[in-house]
């Protein structure tokens, strides 16, 4: 009995749960084939609630779609005596392959800057990067160079007000993939907010991998690099033999 009474206590000091996300998308298996030009996800869904709708704050919506986080070396180069060299170089400990982020509104109006601190949301604070080497004094700018190169190869994206908001219940957004994409499991959240505070979460999970004679390819060179190396020079050498004896033809 004493047992009952503590859960029901518990239970009830637990805030209530408002608002939940329920979303669903398009497609959560993305194929790379040789032919991959890219693809685009629908993310859509509803806003469950058990009560009306608030009218004191508006609704926001965040939708993220991140790929596989991997450590990269940013490296600075200087022209010396004419010649391009690498002088300086950052250690990032964590970066996604892609991130993009959709928002129903401005991200100063729909996320608060402590929630961003708290989920790591924004680009920037999507990137782990913990220290530098003594001798670099701007480590930021190295991060600051990753997220700029990322962008203009359309593997990071900041798509502000592009989540479709209907009536404070209904959303839905597309984003889009690049052809150049790393294989792996993506995450995606949805994020419900008031006034800039997280009050939902929705996380779900998209399979991107390699399909076909691209997938052998790939597991060969990784797994077995020496038979790959003799496959490709078989390759190279039976394609140049094969290019002499039509070139001896036609001259014949």
């Amino acid at each position: 009995m004493i047992r009952v009474l503590i859960m029901m206590l518990c239970l009830s000091a637990l805030p209530a749960q408002g608002e939940e996300v329920v979303a669903g998308m398009n497609q959560n298996r993305i194929a790379i084939t040789a032919n991959f030009d890219g693809s685009e996800i629908l993310i859509f869904g509803a806003v469950k609630r058990e009560e009306p709708i608030p009218s004191a704050d508006a609704l926001g919506v965040i939708i993220t779609v991140a790929g596989p986080s991997r450590p990269i070396a940013v490296r600075r180069k200087e022209k010396r005596l004419g010649i391009w060299v690498n002088v300086d170089s950052v250690e990032v400990d964590s970066a996604p392959s892609f991130y993009a982020i959709a928002t129903s509104a401005p991200m100063p109006e729909v996320l608060a800057d402590i929630e961003d601190l708290r989920h790591k949301i924004s680009i920037p604070r999507a990137i782990r990067s913990v220290g530098a080497p003594m001798h670099v004094k701007d480590s930021a700018s190295f991060t600051d160079a990753l997220i700029r190169i990322r962008i203009k190869n359309k593997l990071y994206q900041l798509l502000e007000g592009q989540v479709e908001l209907s009536e404070e219940t209904l959303f839905n957004t597309s984003i889009a993939l690049p052809s150049n994409l790393t294989e792996g499991d993506y995450k995606a959240r949805i994020l419900l907010t008031r006034s800039g505070r997280v009050v939902d979460i929705y996380e779900t999970e998209i399979g991107v991998h390699k399909v076909g004679l691209e997938r052998w390819i790939y597991a060969l060179a990784h797994e077995r690099p020496l038979v790959y190396g003799l496959f490709s020079l078989f390759i190279a050498i039976a394609a140049g033999w094969t290019a002499s004896a039509i070139f001896r033809y036609f001259r014949a």
